[in-house]
């Protein structure tokens, strides 16, 4: 038997006591390589500004100023968790039971779904290095967001875990 730990992030199925609200699936946004490399490159702009004065405080720099910048990358990564009973976006948490339609969106639909066809009103958790969204509708009549939108690296499976489909299919 496989634990649990050793699983993909992204279908990560649980075992937990009866009772509890069980994991379906489950992601977390991190940083693509290209983001890290950015910042591995600001990092290295530390040495070229302090190389004048001293090339070791260059250096030095650049290794304070790449982990404090993999902390906060670290820190600020939300995460994508559907339970049986719930649903968590980042910050934000709602009951399965408030939800409508669900979408998942590749390529240009996914553009205009972060751009041209976003409403002001609705809950984003977008990260620019991960094309790839899903929209659910809000159902809950006392809620004014009319959905969310939130970046995934693996639409279809996230879409299955919440019962919808991806733009385009019949």
């Amino acid at each position: 038997m496989q634990d649990a730990s050793a699983t993909p992030d992204h279908h990560a199925p649980r075992t937990v006591a009866a009772g509890a609200d069980p994991v379906q699936y489950e992601e977390r946004l991190s940083p693509s390589v290209g983001v890290w490399l950015v910042a591995l490159l600001l990092a290295g702009l530390c040495i070229f500004v302090l190389a004048p004065v001293a090339l070791w405080a260059g250096f030095l720099a650049a290794a304070v100023f790449f982990v404090v910048e993999a902390v906060v990358l670290l820190a600020s990564t939300p995460r994508i968790v559907v339970r049986e009973r719930t649903l968590q976006v980042g910050r934000a948490q709602i009951e399965r039971r408030h939800l409508g339609a669900v979408t998942g969106h590749r390529g240009e639909a996914a553009r205009a779904q972060r751009g041209p066809l976003l409403h002001g009103l609705a809950y984003v958790c977008v990260r620019g290095w991960i094309s790839p969204v899903v929209r659910i509708q809000i159902e809950d009549e006392r809620d004014a967001t009319p959905y969310w939108l939130a970046s995934t690296r693996h639409p279809e499976d996230l879409v299955a875990a919440l019962g919808g489909r991806m733009a385009g299919e019949g």
